[in-house]
């Protein structure tokens, strides 16, 4: 009983974080409408869900739009088929995406773990038509469910992710090194487990293959990728070159851009720390998972969208949540665990209201 009470507490103490981090998103939302005579469509609509909603109507009649999966787009496209809003209804499958990501967490992580992923900093990316809702959600049920060995389901759950963002290569890969290193037993055999990641892989093949039918070009999503964003490669002490030259130089008309660019760096350390203290646990996927992403972000131009990256690093979340379970529950660490989770609430709004107004938030 004691148990079930437990598990009871920690669901709804994860269902509250939920809400009054998302409430507090939308209640910034609603504000800047209002304030500036907007429309609630046309504040949530920023950056990459314009480039979801017009590939959701006009397929890649942009090559540059190729950068992007076609998941999330035909998930829109679809909602709008139903006669539903499109950006309210992508943003409400995003809101549940994020639950339903929360609680994937908490079997990884445990319950601190999943609580500390919904008040990160860039949440406000798990509250409007980005792919880091369900791409998580998918994400993170794939590798919990590959954890206890049913790996059909994991596979299904990859493939999913797989068509939302590039991510799913680096899970695909994450999840093949999980296999090796998984103890054999009564369960799927090592070739059982590889080969139900043919699946998730097949996916990544197809999307290959599309763009090259609409382009001529096998590596048209790179051409996409160094045309619209300038990622094409660089080995990573250029990249840190110059991205460390963009820290110290002032910009008029956009004041936050080199916080933003600070807090990239930032982040990217976060993930070079994370990989070292997986592989000195001897959590060898996980490490990979986290460390490719580290790897791949190092070899552009500069750092750019790895503060959203850190949501899809659910190895960082554990990594706090056994930090946060492994504390005495006395007074003075309830009085730390509050501070701490009202800062972060507040640095979240920031990052809300750095959206929403349009300024540039990674």
């Amino acid at each position: 009983m004691a148990r079930v009470k437990r598990l009871e507490d920690d669901n709804l103490r994860i269902v509250q974080v939920w809400l009054l981090s998302r409430l507090m998103i939308a209640v910034i939302a609603v504000a800047i409408a209002v304030i500036n005579a907007r429309s609630l469509d046309s504040v949530i609509a920023q950056w990459d869900v314009a480039h979801f909603l017009k590939i959701s109507s006009e397929a890649y009649a942009d090559p540059k739009e190729m950068a992007f999966f076609p998941g999330w787009p035909l998930v829109l496209h679809g909602i709008g088929l139903l006669g539903v809003p499109t950006v309210l209804g992508g943003t409400v499958i995003a809101l549940v995406c994020s639950l339903v990501a929360a609680f994937a967490l908490k079997r990884i992580a445990g319950p601190w773990g999943a609580i500390a992923w919904l008040l990160a900093p860039t949440a406000v990316f798990t509250a409007v038509p980005y792919t880091e809702s369900p791409f998580c959600a998918a994400a993170f049920w794939a590798w919990e469910r590959a954890t206890k060995d049913k790996w059909g389901q994991a596979a299904v759950l990859a493939a999913l992710a797989s068509t939302l963002r590039v991510s799913g290569l680096f899970l695909i890969g994450a999840l093949a090194i999980l296999a090796l290193t998984q103890k054999l037993g009564r369960g799927q055999s090592l070739a059982g487990r590889l080969s139900w990641l043919v699946l998730p892989t097949a996916v990544l093949v197809v999307y290959v293959t599309y763009l090259y039918g609409l382009t001529g070009s096998w590596t048209a999503w790179f051409a996409a990728q160094e045309a619209g964003w300038q990622r094409g490669f660089h080995w990573p002490w250029e990249a840190l070159t110059n991205h460390w030259n963009t820290l110290w130089t002032p910009n008029a008309e956009h004041p936050e851009w080199p916080w933003l660019f600070r807090a990239e760096l930032i982040s990217w350390i976060v993930g070079l720390v994370v990989t070292v203290v997986a592989l000195a646990k001897r959590r060898v996927a996980e490490a990979s998972w986290v460390g490719v992403q580290v790897l791949a972000f190092s070899l552009s131009y500069w750092l750019m969208s790895v503060n959203r990256a850190v949501l899809l690093w659910f190895p960082l979340w554990r990594l706090l949540g056994d930090f946060a379970s492994s504390r005495p529950r006395t007074r003075g660490w309830i009085v730390v665990g509050a501070i701490t989770a009202a800062l972060a609430l507040v640095v979240q709004g920031v990052w809300a209201w750095l959206y929403f107004t349009g300024r540039w938030a990674s």
